[in-house]
């Protein structure tokens, strides 16, 4: 079974592979930017492109245009609105949203608690994703964690128990199809299964005591949250009580976009640098 153990393991991937991604950087005026782009550049990962224009707006459709003409591979948001930003990548001049495409936001988590680095779905941008929108995003976890190395990752449907309740909650009867859809091979090599718990998807022994048989086998490489306030309430308690080191990005453009919060830390803007080279322009 091919598992990650933390960031530093993708970063050591990313130079053995002599991977260097181009990057369009919007307005990088803070620090913990211009550190994490600085790190990563000297890493050798990428290649920063500076858009520091006066008018975040303008630098956002710049980044955008860089884009679309194949000239930056990754986009990354410094001091600038995140609402300039998405604005830019949907709407100016045809936006990077492939048809079909949507975006989400995927995060990456590192913490002493777990053996390997967890991936999870969506606690930013998604309040209350539909079925199709939540078959997109295990495809899109399917790909990034083939792009990080993960030949076969095990993907759990988060839910409060391990039953299906379509009157309490209607979209636990969607997971079904999703679990179907994965052994169909619709999602390319890859475990589905769900609805599982917390616990249970990422504890042997809890799957044990509660005589539940699942292929994810409390070994989860990927979560999917049923909605974003699950999806944030995990984001955040991980960093508040557990100290997790953490990760971002948004998927479903045609180039991944590293949206961290303006007052993240160097070291998270670093490792979302890192797992956005890994994933490349899978999405397209």
């Amino acid at each position: 079974m091919n598992t990650i153990k933390d960031f530093n393991e993708v970063v050591d991937r990313l130079k053995a592979a002599g991977i260097c991604r181009r990057v369009a950087v919007v307005s990088p005026r803070d620090k913990a930017t211009i550190k994490a782009v600085r790190q990563a550049a000297q890493e050798g990962f990428i290649d920063p492109v500076t858009l520091d224009d006066d008018n975040p707006k303008l630098a956002a459709e710049k980044a955008v245009s860089l884009a679309q003409n194949g000239e930056v591979d990754m986009i990354m948001k410094g001091l600038v609105p995140s609402e300039i930003l998405l604005k830019a990548i949907i709407r100016y001049k045809g936006g990077l949203l492939p048809d079909g495409n949507m975006l989400t936001h995927t995060a990456c988590a590192s913490f002493s608690e777990y053996h390997k680095l967890l991936f999870y779905t969506d606690a930013a941008v998604i309040p209350f994703p539909t079925h199709e929108q939540r078959v997109r995003q295990v495809g899109y976890m399917v790909a990034l964690c083939h792009a990080m190395g993960i030949e076969e990752p095990r993907i759990s449907l988060i839910h409060c128990s391990e039953e299906v309740d379509e009157r309490h909650f209607p979209y636990t009867a969607g997971y079904r199809e999703i679990v179907q859809m994965a052994k169909q091979g619709q999602f390319g090599k890859c475990v589905v299964d769900g609805p599982l718990d917390l616990k249970t998807s990422c504890s042997a022994e809890s799957l044990k005591v509660k005589g539940i048989v699942s292929p994810i086998n409390g070994e989860a490489d990927a979560l999917i949250f049923p909605n974003i306030e699950s999806g944030n309430v995990f984001h955040k308690t991980i960093t508040l009580f557990n100290g997790a080191k953490l990760a971002s990005l948004l998927q479903g453009a045609r180039v991944p976009v590293v949206m961290t919060s303006r007052a993240d830390a160097p070291e998270t803007k670093y490792y979302s640098l890192a797992i956005a080279a890994a994933l490349g322009t899978v999405n397209e």
